[in-house]
């Protein structure tokens, strides 16, 4: 675990993270940003409120890929299950087909 130190806010803070130090630097500078944003954006907005709003729209935004990732997983299950379910009605015709071969009922 490597300690980074970054800058939130104008508030300076050292963690300890798993993460590439970079992608904590840059996670952080994107925040920052973010947080910059939403203070010029409006009229007096202290830096806890933009940093709240900024959370909010963060959370909303991970809300709803969690929410998307789901509906995708399920859609995946679907598929695989038709996908088997086609696999096992080939297997079964090509079954049957060689055993019309073999009994001499299928000419092809």
């Amino acid at each position: 675990m490597e300690k980074v130190k970054i800058i939130i806010a104008g508030v300076p803070y050292t963690i300890a993270t798993d993460n590439n130090p970079e992608y904590t630097v840059n996670l952080a500078k994107e925040i920052e940003a973010k947080i910059n944003s939403v203070m010029s954006a409006g009229s007096f907005v202290s830096p806890t409120q933009a940093t709240v709003l900024t959370l909010l729209e963060y959370a909303d935004e991970v809300n709803k890929l969690t929410e998307n990732a789901e509906t995708m997983k399920q859609q995946l299950k679907e598929y695989l299950t038709d996908a088997a379910q086609a696999k096992s009605e080939r297997d079964m015709l090509k079954r049957e087909l060689a055993k019309l071969k073999k009994n001499g009922n299928g000419e092809f």
